[in-house]
């Protein structure tokens, strides 16, 4: 963990509070982009000092090095969930059981990176917020109308999920 110079008032190497905030998907297939539209809407907005917004993209195994140097990770990705279409839920995945069962189209999924840092074990204190969708829309830049609709609501839940941690 990166350590802050100390300054007038404050003890010497007081631990730095450090999230990243990283949208994951391809912006070629419509809706498995959301982890991506939502981190570039973010990314434009103000954040305390040391909170990073990140377009992971469809990087895959790339991303560790990000992962890696944050102590708390919130993620945001689609998974392809028909009969769940339209929810969102925020989990905490511990497991590979933890993990939503078809995460996305990349050809390393998110599910494989976090596994890998488990086995390292230099797993970070993830956050995933899953936006369930319906379908894949090949060659498609843009949201539905119902995804497009989510983008408030989880910009809301990403701010309150990190105001929250950099309270504790």
């Amino acid at each position: 963990m990166k350590t802050t110079p100390s300054t007038a008032g404050e003890p010497a190497g007081e631990p730095e509070k450090r999230i990243l905030i990283l949208g994951i998907g391809n912006l070629l297939m419509g809706d498995e982009g959301f982890g991506v539209h939502l981190a570039r809407r973010l990314a434009a907005e103000e954040w305390p000092e040391g909170v990073d917004v990140e377009d992971g993209g469809t990087a895959g195994f790339q991303l560790m090095g990000y992962l890696d140097d944050y102590p708390v990770v919130v993620l945001i990705d689609a998974a392809l969930e028909p009969d769940r279409a339209g929810q969102v839920r925020r989990i905490q995945p511990r497991f590979s059981k933890d993990y939503p069962k078809a995460l996305s189209t990349h050809d390393i999924g998110l599910k494989d990176l976090l596994d890998g840092l488990q086995l390292l074990g230099r797993m970070p204190n993830v956050h995933l917020f899953v936006v369930s969708i319906s379908d894949v829309q090949p060659l498609y830049i843009g949201l539905s109308p119902q995804s497009e609709a989510l983008l408030p609501e989880v910009a809301k839940a990403v701010r309150e999920l990190v105001n929250q941690e950099l309270k504790s």
